[in-house]
């Protein structure tokens, strides 16, 4: 049974494999994170868990048995109760119901480890599988995302009031 965690300093190397693994496949749906990303990992992976440490953000992996990254789920920008969810799952567990589930299960840590009430996620709109896995768990579309928050790419904002 794969299992929700808060990022630690030892997620690294499987979340770097995940990133690699699966980049031909996030970059069909989402901007490509670019060379740059996997060229200074180390370096961003480390300030990731120092605005962790602050409280600004919590990032989260979903883990399969064997310690393999199956997902991404991160708040970001967790301020006035308020936070910004962003998620992608591997490609050999998409369309599975495994990124809904997981959402769901994020949008109740977010209410009651990190006090979060109201939680928006913008996807570009070439994305449809996340419209329709934040459609699942709860999100409506509340208007349009500026181009330059999704990489350049039009979208839309959603929100779930928890």
């Amino acid at each position: 049974m794969p299992e929700l965690t808060r990022l630690h300093p030892d997620h690294g190397p499987a979340v770097l494999a995940f990133e690699r693994e699966n980049r031909a496949y996030f970059a069909a749906s989402v901007p490509d994170r670019g060379d740059d990303f996997f060229d200074r990992f180390a370096e961003r992976f480390r300030a990731l868990l120092a605005e962790q440490e602050a409280g600004v953000c919590a990032f989260h992996v979903l883990l399969a048995e064997d310690g393999a990254v199956l997902g991404r789920f991160n708040l970001m920008d967790i301020e006035d109760h308020t936070a910004e969810l962003g998620y992608r799952v591997a490609q050999h567990v998409a369309g599975r119901g495994v990124a809904t589930a997981t959402v769901r299960e994020l949008c109740r840590l977010a209410a009651q480890e990190y006090g979060v009430r109201t939680l928006r996620a913008a996807t570009v709109h070439r994305n449809t599988g996340s419209a329709r896995v934040l459609t699942k768990a709860g999100f409506v579309a509340v208007g349009p995302a500026d181009p330059a928050h999704l990489g350049g790419e039009p979208g839309t904002w959603y929100e779930r009031v928890l």
